[in-house]
């Protein structure tokens, strides 16, 4: 369901059908449910979806680069700068921030447009998170477990922002956009018998109570780091090119908290 690009999902095919794939190598099996980036873009764009991606449904549209906010297909790095995310995924808390592109763009000839609202039309408002080309992501990926929560982030648009609660339904597995030569995401050195990357299926929990914009949870990093406040060491202003982030529960609960509080 929720297409991967450079940033995030899993399965087998861009099919609706559902039906398992078994890959020539018979010890991969996987399952061709739509996809976070791969789906047909909506013929409706749903209310409340952020502003203009990189691209437009027409054609190509300037990059917007909003208060540090990056592409989350831009994401790609080398295994050898990636020591220190092996330490990254241990001790982490139970939450997430996933970044996804509310607004078309094309990648290849694809769209890769994915909202919470794309999420949300879904069978069992149910999404791999495919696509995520860079080794960190792909790590934290990695440690993901059932039941965490995440927030939603529309990133790449005119006001990017948390937009809603997510949560992983199912835990890191292949991620098939790899392997398929059709695909934006396609990496010819990853084999099926020890494939590089990986996604997991994220469930719709519910929107956000109000939108909580990256120029609000700017406002509140910078004044958190002369007081020592919960968003001081926040990723997604001090590793804002990764399109998946650990949260502490500090962040977590401080940016729920938020919804209950007029923007400031």
């Amino acid at each position: 369901m929720r297409r991967g690009n450079g940033g995030i999902g899993f399965w087998g095919g861009h099919t609706r059908s559902g039906v398992l794939h078994l890959s020539v190598d018979s010890r991969i099996l996987r399952y061709s449910g739509p996809c976070r980036k791969t789906m047909p873009r909506p013929k409706k764009r749903m209310a409340g979806a952020a502003e203009p991606d990189k691209k437009g449904p027409a054609g190509k549209r300037p990059k917007i680069k909003n208060l540090g906010e990056t592409s989350t297909k831009v994401e790609n790095s080398s295994p050898q700068k990636t020591s220190t995310s092996k330490n990254c995924t241990k001790n982490l808390s139970s939450y997430w921030l996933m970044k996804s592109e509310p607004e078309s763009r094309l990648e290849k000839g694809v769209d890769v447009k994915f909202s919470i609202e794309d999420l949300k039309a879904q069978p069992k408002q149910t999404a791999c998170w495919d696509g995520v080309r860079n080794y960190q992501a792909r790590n934290f990926l990695r440690a993901m477990k059932l039941e965490e929560e995440a927030f939603f982030y529309h990133s790449n648009c005119k006001e990017p922002g948390i937009a809603g609660l997510i949560k992983i339904v199912k835990e890191a597995y292949p991620d098939h956009t790899q392997f398929e030569k059709s695909n934006p995401y396609y990496d010819p050195s990853s084999k099926e018998d020890n494939p590089k990357w990986a996604m997991v299926d994220v469930q719709f929990v519910r929107m956000m109570k109000r939108f909580i914009s990256l120029a609000e949870l700017k406002t509140h990093h910078q004044a958190h780091k002369a007081t020592g406040g919960p968003l001081k060491n926040m990723a997604l202003f001090t590793r804002q090119r990764l399109s998946i982030q650990p949260l502490t529960q500090e962040e977590f609960d401080f940016i729920l908290s938020l919804e209950e509080k007029e923007p400031s």
